[in-house]
């Protein structure tokens, strides 16, 4: 009976990690000028289930957040010229991108000092959630680098590069830097459940 509880309060604990995490990336810090948005921590939250539960719960609860974040960009998905790059908008841009964010405690896992796993597993899952961005913008998105003065003359993963860096590394900075204040807070919310 304390297994099915357990496992319902972790359902529920996802559930409410999902929805704060979908509430925060509807609040913007700034917008790139050319695309990109930096978020109030959208990420954090899903990190912070994937060290309290585990890489299990963490991309489970990732990859319904994927899920979830596809649906509501649906949209974007007209800009892609052929199934294939559909498919490969659903899998880069949603799919793996966020899914990728459950692994957190995977990544801090070999660090013996809990704080410096944080970190360390907190920039490893962006840095994931980044390099789909890369590949995406590099492999679907290139056709668009034309539209951009700035990119005209670029090679496609330049553009592709810049255009993510852009926004995603200070969302990276701002997502370490939140896991580890909130880590140096509240630790006792980072420890397995």
């Amino acid at each position: 009976m304390t297994t099915q509880f357990s496992k319902t309060r972790i359902l529920v604990e996802g559930a409410m990690m999902i929805a704060l995490s979908t509430i925060l990336s509807m609040i913007p810090l700034f917008s790139m000028p050319y695309g990109g948005t930096v978020t109030l921590l959208s990420m954090l939250p899903l990190v912070l289930m994937a060290f309290r539960h585990g890489t299990k719960w963490g991309v489970f609860t990732a990859f319904v957040h994927s899920v979830l974040q596809l649906l509501l960009g649906l949209s974007n998905l007209t800009y892609c010229a052929t199934i294939w790059s559909q498919i490969g908008c659903i899998l880069l841009d949603y799919l793996l991108a966020f899914t990728a964010l459950g692994l957190a405690y995977a990544f801090a896992k070999p660090f013996g000092n809990r704080l410096v796993g944080v970190a360390v597993g907190t920039f490893g899952v962006c840095f994931l959630r980044f390099i789909c961005s890369f590949l995406s913008g590099w492999l679907l998105w290139g056709s668009y680098k034309d539209s951009y003065d700035w990119a005209v003359n670029l090679p496609v993963w330049l553009y592709s590069l810049i255009y993510n860096g852009t926004y995603m590394l200070p969302e990276t900075i701002l997502t370490v830097v939140g896991a580890v204040l909130l880590m140096k807070a509240m630790p006792k919310q980072f420890a397995r459940q």
